[in-house]
């Protein structure tokens, strides 16, 4: 689907198929998604899925959750998204288990190669493992993986992937602070 050495000024970098599925996304995402109330989360889970996502049991995403492309997420069961997040799913998103991810957060599936004549983009897929909590106005950048338990405080710029499960980051750059208690693995923490 993605356009290699194509001229970004004047050619596009996605196929035809891809920009049509897309726009008829951003219809039914105006129409039907943004617009339902707050608690319709069965509702917008129904409509990602009628494009291709892949959503566990009990996923709460409110209205205001932008998603790129719904074909390339993958929700585990019992995950919350919050107002404003983006979800810029050029690669494959992938959140785990009760993973949460807070208002503002954006997790970035694309960049572009900056020492490129045409700074060719370039997408790489992002994991967020199981009972993850990336907190408010987070920033993922694409091809990172977020272990299992891990919280990414707010406003936190992840660049790499982190080594630690059940670990705490946080900054720019962000950088492990500390290490998260795990002795509640029923779901709920």
């Amino acid at each position: 689907m993605l356009i290699e050495g194509n001229d970004p000024y004047c050619e596009p970098s996605f196929s035809l198929d891809h920009r049509l599925r897309r726009q008829v996304w951003n219809i039914v995402y105006a129409l039907f998604f943004r617009t339902s109330p707050r608690p319709f989360h069965a509702w917008r889970a129904f409509l990602l899925r009628l494009f291709g996502a892949t959503l566990g049991q009990g996923c709460h995403l409110y209205p205001s959750v932008k998603i790129w492309a719904p074909w390339n997420l993958r929700l585990g069961n019992f995950v919350g998204v919050g107002d404003g997040a983006t979800l810029y799913c050029m690669d494959r998103i992938q959140i785990g288990d009760y993973a949460v991810i807070s208002q503002g957060a954006h997790l970035c599936g694309g960049t572009h190669d900056y020492n490129s004549t045409n700074f060719q983009l370039i997408v790489k897929p992002i994991v967020i493992g199981a009972h993850a909590w990336v907190c408010a106005e987070a920033f993922i950048h694409p091809g990172v993986v977020v272990p299992e338990g891990s919280v990414i405080g707010a406003r936190a710029v992840v660049t790499k992937n982190l080594e630690q499960p059940w670990g705490v980051y946080a900054g720019n750059p962000c950088r492990a602070i500390g290490i998260r208690l795990q002795n509640n693995k029923s779901g709920v923490l």
